[in-house]
């Protein structure tokens, strides 16, 4: 299905859907992140092993905040201000954050943190909030292949395999950067 309503591809997501939709520098493919078989069938698209792990995506700081509590609170100003302050062509920023066993093991893979972005891409905020929650947000290619840039090129990895929800891409010109809150190393630059 190919929708530009985010109240439907928010129901898509409840229902355990997959979703292919633009974020801030890539498409990206999404689902409810506790809903184990939507993730397992993302794996299965993405022939990607599930020890890697994946980003989880919020509309805002209060979708997150159960994973910031554990962080001293100069680190957590730090890590929300970093969310805050970037302007629409500035690349994202992920921050590893302390899991708490809030999030399933199939979403952090083999690590010990969990990979978590607040977006300001609207489109993806929107659906955050309709959705409730965080979602799954992985770059929509197959293992091995450069991320979908537009949606002619997510259907074309993907066909009628899931549903699209169809929108602009953002502006940041590289997927986010990705930093361990709890170490300050820098991941992927």
């Amino acid at each position: 299905m190919i929708t530009n309503s985010v109240a439907r591809a928010a129901e898509l997501l409840q229902h355990g859907q997959v979703l292919a939709y633009p974020t801030e520098a890539v498409w990206g493919l999404g689902c409810d992140p506790m809903n184990q078989q939507a993730f397992q069938r993302i794996l299965e698209l993405k022939q990607r092993p599930i020890e890697k792990g994946v980003i989880l995506l919020a509309s805002d700081v209060e979708q997150v905040e159960a994973l910031l509590a554990p962080l001293e609170s100069s680190r957590q100003q730090e890590i929300i201000a970093s969310w805050h302050n970037r302007q629409a062509d500035e690349r994202g920023l992920t921050w590893l954050l302390p899991n708490q066993d809030v999030i399933p093991e199939w979403i952090t893979g083999q690590h010990p943190r969990v990979a978590v972005r607040v977006t300001n891409h609207p489109l993806c905020q929107q659906l955050c909030r309709a959705f409730g929650s965080f979602i799954v947000s992985t770059s929509a290619n197959p293992a091995g292949l450069d991320p979908a840039r537009n949606f002619a090129e997510a259907q074309h990895y993907f066909d009628d395999q899931l549903n699209y929800l169809t929108g602009d891409l953002g502006l940041s010109p590289l997927p986010s950067r990705i930093i361990d809150a709890v170490t300050g190393q820098i991941i992927r630059d």
